[in-house]
């Protein structure tokens, strides 16, 4: 069995392989084809059901937009897995931040419990949550589609603004990297006040506008459950992409992610929750190894 100290370092190793994070940039080019995918949330199963459905890596290009940790069972899993494809894939996969990939919100939804659960202390939480620190806020696909978490920000005009930001931080309360990763759509125009308690509502004139002074054709987010896994905004200038099938284990939707053809041709895959979910025991001790 591994010791502490040898789990510790190995997961050190990943972290720093992962230093190339650190060189994308706030707005990382990606190229088509790519099958764009939202919110996972620690339900593992479905995250092997998502590459059984849309490919495994490296066969297939991903772009992943965020919160891959929290709610579900298996944060540890999930980020771990993708953190490893990034290693060994680096121009396969995009992993960007989602507002769960916090050290704040992460003490509350689960990821920390859940590492201190697994092994008896917070040090693999520090470890990923230090690299939250330095995933890319957002990605364009070729110069196209404009991907991110959350949302639009008030202080965000163009691209070129949401390059010159300094990311390499915790997500702050308020500002424009916070309503990047927190923002959602509304029916409604302008800006409203988000019931989240961060980040705005923004409305198809917003989108509209920021679409227009950017050259692009479509603005793909996550952030929100949508019940057949995918959404557009009324104008289709936003789509909202949800791969978490059975959101928390209750919710009953289904999940899809976003293929983007090699002539940006678009087509939805949908799916629901893999077939045989393991439950963990969750009272059970903690082997003395990890102690």
């Amino acid at each position: 069995m591994p010791s502490q100290g040898d789990l510790d370092r190995q997961i050190e190793h990943l972290m720093e392989c992962t230093g190339d994070t650190r060189e994308e940039w706030n707005v990382q080019p990606v190229k088509c084809p790519v099958t764009v995918c939202g919110d996972i949330h620690g339900q593992f199963y479905d995250l092997i059901e998502l590459f059984r459905i849309g490919g495994n890596a490296p066969d297939t290009n991903y772009l992943f937009m965020g919160d891959y940790v929290d709610r579900g069972y298996y944060s540890v899993e999930t980020v771990t897995l993708l953190v490893a494809l990034k290693v060994r894939y680096r121009d396969r996969i995009t992993i960007l931040r989602g507002n769960h990939e916090s050290r704040q919100i992460t003490q509350v939804y689960g990821f920390y419990d859940e590492c201190l659960r697994k092994y008896g202390n917070a040090n693999v939480w520090k470890h990923f949550t230090d690299l939250f620190d330095y995933l890319p806020l957002t990605a364009l696909i070729e110069s196209q589609i404009f991907c991110l978490h959350g949302g639009l920000s008030p202080s965000l005009d163009t691209l070129d603004n949401v390059r010159a930001l300094d990311r390499i931080q915790e997500v702050p309360h308020e500002g424009p990297m916070c309503d990047l990763l927190w923002s959602d759509p509304d029916d409604r125009c302008g800006w409203g006040i988000s019931p989240r308690g961060a980040g705005y509502t923004f409305g198809q004139d917003i989108a509209a506008q920021f679409n227009h002074t950017n050259g692009l054709s479509l603005i793909s987010r996550a952030h929100q459950l949508v019940m057949e896994g995918y959404n557009w905004c009324q104008e289709k200038n936003v789509v909202t992409v949800f791969s978490a099938p059975n959101y928390c284990y209750r919710c009953g939707n289904m999940a899809a992610i976003l293929e983007i053809g090699e002539n940006m041709d678009q087509n939805f895959l949908q799916f629901d929750p893999a077939p045989r979910q393991v439950e963990p025991d969750t009272t059970r001790k903690t082997p003395d190894y990890f102690l």
